[in-house]
């Protein structure tokens, strides 16, 4: 079964007020595993076992939302890399009968700060594929007022604004257009030690490019040439 139907079938089967679910995605082979974890890669799957475990929020908050994890399957889909699907834990939203019954409202759990970027970015190149070549990456800070920093900072990246609180990136690990993975890391460690805080995904992800007279794969997003 296709993981977007089983995924189809996990979402079904959930109460109506599910806020977030937890889910493994097995590869059906192993060698499936590393095209597996590279599209699988804007979602910052963990890794248990065989298995890539990603969270789902309805609110988005720190995840990824009901329909950006169904495209991610989908692109699985087409590229006929087949995985299963299992429901890890979930959880719902309080009812209002449970929160009246409280006679004082409990104390917000405090809300754990973003790692540091250069430690996410090692997390993140250790889930690519071990031949991955070229990588689309953003960097999304939680302040507008960092953005004029970082693009001193991170200047070796050549970042392109992608929206307020985001920059593109590309990285190359051998040899084309785009900084190399240690290039990478050595700008987020300076972002780090003006305590910047943000995210690192991967937006896209090759495997095995050799550029020919040029300086490498051109990606199409919104309609224009990353």
């Amino acid at each position: 079964m296709k993981l977007v139907e089983q995924w189809r079938e996990i979402e079904a089967g959930l109460p109506p007020d599910w806020t977030t679910v937890v889910l493994d995605v097995v590869p059906e082979t192993a060698s499936e595993r590393s095209r597996a974890g590279g599209f699988l890669g804007p979602a910052n799957p963990g890794r248990v076992g065989n298995a890539f475990r990603v969270r789902v929020a309805r609110n988005g908050a720190g995840a990824m939302g009901p329909e950006g994890i169904r495209n991610l399957f989908g692109r699985l889909d087409q590229s006929r890399v087949w995985c299963g699907l299992s429901l890890v834990d979930s959880s719902t939203a309080p009812s209002p009968a449970a929160v009246s019954a409280t006679p004082e409202p409990a104390a917000a759990p405090a809300e754990l700060p973003l790692a540091p970027l250069a430690p996410q970015w090692d997390t993140l190149v250790a889930t690519l594929p071990p031949d991955w070549s070229d990588l689309l990456g953003e960097l999304r800070f939680e302040s507008t007022d960092w953005l004029n920093r970082t693009s001193l900072l991170c200047a070796p990246l050549n970042p392109t604004k992608a929206d307020g609180i985001a920059f593109n990136f590309r990285a190359a690990r051998q040899a084309g257009y785009g900084a190399s993975p240690s290039m990478v890391r050595r700008c987020l460690e300076r972002c780090d030690a003006e305590q910047m805080r943000g995210t690192v995904t991967a937006l896209r992800v090759l495997s095995e490019t050799n550029p020919v007279a040029t300086q490498g794969p051109v990606w199409r997003v919104g309609g224009r040439s990353v």
